[in-house]
């Protein structure tokens, strides 16, 4: 996917970054919740619940910065397996933040989609990320993707069975999939390509996220802990972003 032709502010010289790159799609895996919570000596939900105020500036901050899809890595399909309690914390906050978020989010124009294996989630919880996505369907100005409950082996897996299914049926041909129409397949399907991945807290890998969407976009991995997160430093991973020149494989001129 290309990017548009913006400008942003690098915040760490207060300068303007002239006619910088900015990504059309940002995606984010939002880490560090636990440690910023440890560090303070109190309980991870708490770390989730200040996780939630992030993704609020985070939001914000894409908006503002002309970025026209965002995606977050919110709840992993692996986060299953965490202890009872802490899941119960975070499905709690899920349904929390559907039920006081999303008014807000439609009312300022931001299209929320799921993607993921919601069936592990309460039937309410997937009636309303049902409702959520049926009422922001309209909107344009941030197209913004939630992975909950997902995995990226678990989603190139389940492509690859949709693909076989369809041409056991006879409804295609095999020999006819290529990198070209295998992500129709994919949950999801009609989003672009990120062109710029942001992992927080310090750690420097992709821990199943995106895997076939992210093949050609740049990385960025910060120290900062997800729940400290804030506009300057998205605006600086954009910069990042805007300095680096992309050739896709090419030879080097």
């Amino acid at each position: 996917m290309r990017a548009s032709s913006r400008s942003i502010v690098d915040p760490r010289s207060e300068t303007r970054v002239a006619d910088a790159m900015v990504p059309t799609h940002v995606a984010i895996i939002m880490d560090g919740n636990g440690r910023w919570a440890a560090s303070r000596h109190l309980p991870r939900v708490a770390g989730h619940r200040e996780g939630a105020r992030a993704l609020r500036r985070t939001i914000e901050a894409a908006i503002g910065c002309g970025v026209s899809w965002l995606t977050i890595y919110a709840f992993s399909s692996e986060n299953w397996r965490r202890p009872a309690g802490e899941v119960l914390d975070l499905t709690g906050l899920l349904r929390h933040y559907l039920r006081t978020e999303v008014a807000e989010l439609n009312a300022n124009g931001v299209r929320l989609r799921f993607i993921g294996d919601r069936s592990r989630f309460d039937e309410d919880i997937q009636r309303d990320l049902q409702t959520a996505e049926h009422d922001t369907a309209g909107n344009a100005r941030l197209n913004l993707t939630v992975a909950l409950s997902y995995g990226a082996r678990a989603e190139i897996a389940a492509a690859a069975r949709a693909i076989a299914e369809a041409a056991q049926e006879g409804r295609l041909v095999a020999s006819k999939i290529d990198e070209a129409s295998f992500p129709a397949f994919l949950s999801t399907a009609g989003i672009p390509d990120p062109d710029l991945v942001i992992r927080t807290s310090g750690e420097q890998r992709l821990s199943n996220f995106l895997l076939w969407q992210a093949a050609y976009a740049e990385l960025v991995f910060l120290d900062v802990l997800w729940p400290d997160f804030c506009r300057d430093d998205f605006e600086a991973a954009l910069a990042d972003f805007a300095r680096r020149e992309r050739r896709f494989g090419a030879r080097p001129g």
